[in-house]
Parts: C-alpha cells; sequence; structure tokens
C-alpha cells in the first residue's frame, strides 16, 4: 500500500490581524490599459479604545520600522478631526484619481465608527472605492458590555456596525482572524469593480485586532487587479446606430462615467464628426471643455437654458456614463419629446435600463470609438447644429452678465464670487463643492477647461464635505490648486478639517462664503410657499420666532483660529488680490466674502419635483401648489410607448 505525499508546507508569518491587514492593503495593485499602480494611498484613522491596541499598533509599527530601514512606510498614515470627513477626504482622492487609487478609513468603535455611516453613504452613492475598517465589540464578549456598546435583548450579535450594511457595496465582519483573508479579497473585488465599486467595510473586533495568527507568506504578495473595459457587444452597436441615424435632434447626455473611463477624448471626436450636441450632468461636468462647438451646458433642474431647450425638443438622447438622477432628468420632465428614444451607455446594467430605451452595456470609451466607426459620414443637419450654436451663445451671454462686477459699493452676490474665483484660477485648478445653493449654480456658471477641473459632490450633496473633499483632491494631484467654494451653513458642518490641512501642509484655497443662514433652502422654501421658515441664522424675538436681528458669527475668526490664513474681502477688486495672494501661498488660505442671498442664479426654465403642501391656510402655499401641479401634468413616465 502506497502513502499519500505529505503536501509541502507553505511558510507562515505571525502576525495581529491588525499587522496583517496593513501588510496586505499596501501590497494590492491595479492595472488597466497597461498602466500599473498601487492601490492603497495610505490609511486615514482617528484612534480610541477599540483600535489603539490594533490597527493603530500596526500603523506605528509600520511606521517606525520604515524609518529604521530609511524607507517609506508600507501604508501611510494621516490624522483626522473628524471620522465622516475622513471619509469625504478619501472618496474625493478616489475620484480625482478616476477611481483607480483609494484610502482605507479607521475608527474606534460605537461613536467614532458610526461617524463614518454619512460618508458610506456618499462613495456608496457616487461609486467611489473606500476602505472602511470601523473598530466592533468584543468578538469573545468577555468583557461585555464595554463602552459604546449597543445591547438588543432580541439579536445578541448585532452591533452598531450592522448599520453600514445598507450603505457599504461590501460588508463583512471578522470574528476569527481565519476569516480575514476571505474578507480582505471580497472588499477588493468589490472595490477594484467599475460597477460595484462604493464604500466596503470590513467590521474589526477590538480584540481579534490585536490577536495574533500564522499567516501564509502568500496572503501578503504582491496581487494585481485588472480593471477591465467591457466591450459593446456588435448588435447591441448596430442597434444603436440605427436608433441616432433616425435622430433629427439627437442629444448627448455625458455623465461621470465618461470622465472614469478617460473617455473624453473619444467624446470630443465623436461629438466633432457627427455635429451631436453634448450635455453634462453634475459628475459628467467637464467632459468637454465650456468652448467646445458640440458643448451645451450643463442640463437638467441646475443646468442651462440652451441645455434644457435641446433636451425638450429632443427625438433621441444618448446617455453615456449617467445614472439618470432627478437633477438631471428635472424630475422626468427634461426629455419630453413625444416620440423621445434613449439610447443609455453604462457600465452598469442598472443604469442602462433607466430611462427604457436601448441598453448598452459596457465601457465609455469603447462604445465611443465603436459608434464612431460605424457613424462614419453621418452627421446632424446643419439648422440643427445652428440652433444648438445660437442657443449656446445665448446662455454665455447671460453667464458673462451675471459675472460682471461694478464694484459700486453694494455686497457681492453669489454669482459674481463664482465668476471672480472662475475668472482668476489657472484651466487646470480644482473647483471643490457640494452642498446648499453653491453645487446648483456652479453647474449653471462654471466654465470648466479641464476634465479634472470640476469637483462636485452632488450624488449625495452632503454638508461639511467641502473642506474635507478639497483635501483629498490636492492630495490626488499637488500640482493643481484647490478652490473649496462653500457657504456658512456647510461651513459649520465640518471647519475642523482645516486642521487636518494645516497639520499636513496641504494647501486648499478656501472661498467662504457668508450670508447668515441656508441660501439654498431658503430660496426652495420662498418658490414652496414656505417663506424661508427656519432657515435664517437669527436672533429668537420675544414672539418665540426666529426673525429677529442676524447672529454675530464671524467665520473669518473662526477659520484663523483653526489655522488657517484668513483674508477678508468686500469688492471684487479686494477679492482678485486675494486669490492671487492665495495662489502664490504655499500653505491653506481662506477667503472670506459676505454675499447677499437674495439675488439668484439664472433660471434654468426648468423643474425639480418637491412636493408641496396640497392644502393650507398660507395664500403663499396655495399659490405654489398651483404650480406644482402644472409640472406635474408634463411629468414623464418611466417608459412610453416609443421606447420599445
Amino acid at each position: 500500500m502506497t502513502s499519500a505525499k505529505t503536501p509541502d508546507v507553505e511558510p507562515t508569518v505571525r502576525l495581529t490581524v491588525a499587522q496583517a491587514t496593513v501588510r496586505f492593503l499596501a501590497n494590492q495593485y491595479v492595472e488597466r490599459d497597461g498602466e500599473r499602480g498601487k492601490f492603497f494611498a495610505g490609511c486615514f484613522g482617528i484612534f480610541g479604545h477599540g483600535n489603539v491596541a490594533g490597527v493603530g499598533q500596526a500603523l506605528l509599527q509600520d511606521e517606525v520600522e520604515a524609518a529604521e530601514a530609511d524607507a517609506a512606510p508600507l501604508l501611510r498614515y494621516v490624522l483626522g478631526r473628524n471620522e465622516q470627513a475622513m471619509v469625504h477626504t478619501a472618496a474625493a482622492y478616489a475620484r480625482h484619481k478616476n477611481r483607480l487609487q483609494a484610502w482605507a478609513v479607521t475608527a474606534s468603535i460605537g461613536p467614532g465608527s458610526t461617524n463614518m455611516l454619512t460618508g458610506a453613504a456618499l462613495a456608496t452613492i457616487n461609486r467611489l472605492p473606500v476602505l472602511l475598517l470601523p473598530s466592533d465589540t468584543f468578538a469573545t464578549r468577555a468583557s461585555a458590555p464595554v463602552l459604546q456598546q449597543l445591547e438588543q435583548p432580541y439579536d445578541g450579535e448585532m452591533t452598531v456596525n450592522d448599520a453600514f450594511k445598507p450603505l457599504s457595496r461590501f460588508f463583512d465582519r471578522v470574528w476569527r482572524p481565519e476569516q480575514l483573508p476571505s474578507a480582505l479579497l471580497g472588499a477588493m473585488r468589490v472595490l477594484t469593480d467599475p460597477v460595484e465599486t462604493g464604500a466596503a467595510t470590513i467590521a474589526l473586533p477590538q480584540d481579534v485586532q490585536a490577536e495574533a495568527f500564522d499567516w501564509p507568506e502568500s496572503l501578503f504578495a504582491e496581487r494585481t487587479w485588472h480593471i477591465a473595459r467591457p466591450l459593446p457587444e456588435p448588435s447591441v452597436v448596430a442597434r444603436a446606430v440605427d436608433v441616432i441615424r433616425s435622430a433629427k435632434r439627437p442629444l448627448m447626455v455625458a455623465g461621470g462615467g465618461v470622465v472614469y473611463s478617460g473617455a473624453t477624448d473619444a467624446l470630443a471626436a465623436f461629438a466633432e464628426r457627427t455635429g451631436v450636441p453634448v450635455a453634462e450632468t453634475q459628475a459628467g461636468k467637464g467632459s468637454l471643455p465650456y468652448d467646445h462647438p458640440q458643448a451645451v451646458g450643463a442640463i437638467g433642474s441646475t443646468g442651462s437654458t440652451a441645455a434644457n431647450a435641446l433636451a425638450t425638443e429632443a427625438d433621441v438622447v444618448i446617455g453615456i456614463g449617467t445614472r439618470y438622477s432627478d437633477f438631471t432628468t428635472a424630475s422626468r420632465t427634461a426629455f419630453n419629446g413625444p416620440d423621445v428614444r434613449f439610447v443609455n451607455i453604462n457600465v452598469a446594467s442598472f443604469d442602462s435600463v433607466k430611462q427604457g430605451g436601448l441598453s448598452v452595456v459596457a465601457d465609455a470609451r469603447e462604445t465611443l470609438e465603436a459608434l464612431s466607426a460605424s457613424l462614419s459620414g453621418h452627421a446632424v443637419e446643419a439648422n440643427y447644429r445652428t440652433r444648438a450654436t445660437e442657443l449656446v451663445r445665448e446662455w454665455d451671454d447671460t453667464v458673462s452678465s451675471v459675472y460682471r462686477v461694478t464694484d459700486d459699493g453694494t455686497a457681492l452676490n453669489q454669482n459674481q464670487v463664482i465668476g471672480l474665483t472662475n475668472t482668476l484660477s489657472d484651466p487646470r485648478d480644482v473647483v471643490v463643492c457640494a452642498a446648499g445653493s453653491m453645487p446648483g449654480d456652479l453647474h449653471k456658471l462654471w466654465r470648466t477647461r479641464d476634465a479634472k477641473g470640476y469637483h462636485v459632490e452632488y450624488g449625495y450633496s452632503c454638508m461639511g464635505y467641502e473642506v474635507a473633499g478639497g483635501i483629498g483632491v490636492r492630495m490626488a494631484d499637488p500640482s493643481r490648486d484647490v478652490f473649496v467654494m462653500v457657504g456658512d451653513g456647510s461651513y459649520l458642518m465640518m471647519a475642523t478639517e482645516l486642521v487636518t490641512a494645516v497639520q499636513e501642509g496641504i494647501k486648499v484655497i478656501v472661498v467662504l462664503v457668508q450670508n447668515h443662514g441656508f441660501a439654498s433652502i431658503g430660496s426652495l422654501s420662498e418658490s414652496l410657499g414656505s417663506q424661508r421658515f427656519g432657515t435664517a441664522y437669527r436672533y429668537r424675538t420675544a414672539d418665540g420666532r426666529l426673525d429677529g436681528p442676524k447672529l454675530p458669527i464671524d467665520l473669518a475668526a473662526n477659520a484663523a483660529s483653526l489655522g488657517a490664513e484668513v483674508i477678508r474681502v468686500t469688492t471684487g477688486a479686494e477679492f482678485a488680490d486675494a486669490v492671487k495672494v492665495a495662489k502664490g501661498n504655499d500653505h491653506t488660505t481662506v477667503i472670506h466674502v459676505e454675499t447677499d442671498p437674495m439675488i439668484s442664479a439664472p433660471d434654468s426654465q426648468s423643474w425639480w419635483d418637491v412636493p408641496v403642501s396640497e392644502v393650507s391656510t398660507l395664500s403663499s402655499t396655495r399659490e405654489a401648489y398651483e404650480t406644482y401641479a402644472e409640472w406635474k401634468k408634463i411629468q414623464r413616465p418611466l417608459i412610453n410607448p416609443s421606447d420599445r
């Protein structure tokens, strides 16, 4: 009888779970189009009792060992000031890197970890890769209930980290060391998949983080994850070509997928050959330079009158890399031609079926190149091209008029501040924003000159993202100046990340617009008949209402107290001088300006579906409801008969 051969025993290395995690992450690479690079740039973290002896110790050990060897750490560590903000910074970094590089983020148990929930939602909604490592309560339960542990009598293993499950594209919890490899590989699969990517969460119990295990050395070998470009099926391309050739008034809607795919050159070539006008979503703004002959500007609720007029008339809409949010479709009122058809090009089938129409599940760049080849010699009619050009010229004149600064002693308004920033910044500089009235105004008015020059987070429109996001963009590309445009409402949510910028020597230019309240919701409230209720920063009066004098808030002094250089301005000339100083600085500068919140951006001649009270004793609300009911009449159903 022959005995079985004993298998070779793989060498092992004894590390804690946290040390193994750091070493694994440091050896993950991605490759697209033959270009290979490290996937993780580093790890943001705030330490508490849940991770100080685990991931914290592992990062320290990595740093000390690297210094002794006169080398760079395997995983760079950056200290943040707020767990939510750290995730925002990581998300912004990943977006600017076209999702080809990411950060890990670690936090302590309980409030530290759940502070990351908002950031997780933002990353997932915007399809941005971020690895979250929230600490968890004891796996052994030896000391239960521990500090900050949630106890539910109906579920003994539930912790606050279960709240990450609906907000993450991947979730796992490592109860035992043996589970770590599968959790890490599962997270990497999602993080590097353009369709699946978002927040990937691996919950690490605080005792397990510090537990040692003999790991196979192969776990820490360099691993390269290929970022694929799915090709469109020839038969589907042929059908799409037939639809496009039949169009008299086609319109292309470019979303964020165009930029992530690196398809901007392919888009420009397609537009130039066919003459099809190109409108842009928030995430897709910059897909074409603003002055490209086929660029018609922003579309939808915050769009240009040019793009929205063409959308209303379009008989074929070619959506590429867009998820068709309610702002893009103006709550399904933007595309209302009686026979309008859709061709939806998206790497994600989930998005490609939106609006009905023909679904082309493929990479944006590959599909554009295939369509260009198949549409050789085809172009829109000259009169349609002329109409698009005239509409764009009219909108450009409107933008120029609201950019104009007279310096007649009146306070600057937000349109002028945007215009000054846009004009005084360099073409490669980046504008960053997320919430309030500013994102909508930027979408309409900002003249984007570079594909990565516009960074507005509008998937979640998260207040507080701006400063943290600006830090992420600057870290991703230090060769560009980053202009963070933020209103006082959003600034007050998370101004503390200015400290992180100062600590790390990361230069951002913050344009802090103070209008003493929530300008965006104030304007929306007024349009809905709610009279700007609860949107101004004012004292409470004797009758109990918040409509007294303005609060004595000095945000410039606040920013200075956090370590930033602050320049107060009131006129256009002062603003221009401040930008020159800020661009010449090598550190973070805040330009503080007060504006008149009652002056709005030009009307998009579009709509956003925000319900209005159907009955009310207020005449303002009743009038607003009548307007709302009129818009509801033209709201488009999901699928028209012509979509078949």
